[in-house]
C-alpha cells in the first residue's frame, strides 16, 4: 500500500471495574504495532465506580498501515467494505466497532468493545470522495493481510 489516505486512525476502549486492565490493554494492542504507545486515563463512572480508558492514536503511515491490515483480517471485513457508505461522515471519519473479548484472543472481528475512528483524506472534502479513498486503501490492505 504505497499511499495511506487516513491522516490518523483512533483506537479506543473502556476497562471496568470488574475487567483486568492487562488483558483490556492486551486487547487494544492486538490492532497497534509493538511497543506503540497505550494512553491510559482513570475517571470515575456515575456511580462512583473506577473506569480506566486505553486509547491510541495511529498517525505514521506504517502504524496506520498496521492497523488497516489488522482490520482486513476480520472475517467479516467484507461487510464492513459494504457498509462504508454508512460508517463514513460527512465530515469523512469512518466509524467501527471491534470486538473487545475477540481481541483479546488475537482475533479481528467487528463487535463491541473498542472503537475505531479514522479520518479519511479526502480532496475535496467530501464524504463521496472519503468513501472511495476509504475502500481502496482498506482493499490494499486486505490484500496486504493476504500476504502475510
Amino acid at each position: 500500500m504505497p499511499r495511506v489516505p487516513f491522516h490518523y486512525v483512533d483506537l479506543r476502549t473502556f476497562c471496568y471495574e470488574t475487567e483486568d486492565e492487562k488483558r483490556v490493554e492486551a486487547a487494544l494492542r492486538h490492532f497497534l504495532p509493538e511497543e506503540f504507545e497505550v494512553e491510559r486515563v482513570e475517571n470515575t463512572g456515575h456511580h462512583g465506580d473506577r473506569i480506566v480508558v486505553f486509547s491510541a492514536r495511529a498517525e505514521r503511515a506504517d502504524a496506520v498501515r498496521h492497523v488497516l491490515a489488522t482490520l482486513a483480517e476480520s472475517p467479516d471485513f467484507e461487510s464492513l467494505l459494504a457498509e462504508l457508505d454508512e460508517r463514513v461522515t460527512e465530515n469523512t471519519e469512518l466509524f467501527t466497532r471491534l470486538d473487545k473479548q475477540a481481541a483479546f484472543r488475537g482475533e479481528t472481528r467487528l463487535g463491541e468493545g473498542i472503537t475505531f475512528r479514522a479520518k479519511v483524506e479526502a480532496y475535496p472534502a467530501k464524504k463521496e470522495a472519503a468513501v472511495e479513498n476509504a475502500r481502496e486503501a482498506l482493499s490494499q490492505a486486505s490484500e496486504l493481510a493476504e500476504e502475510d
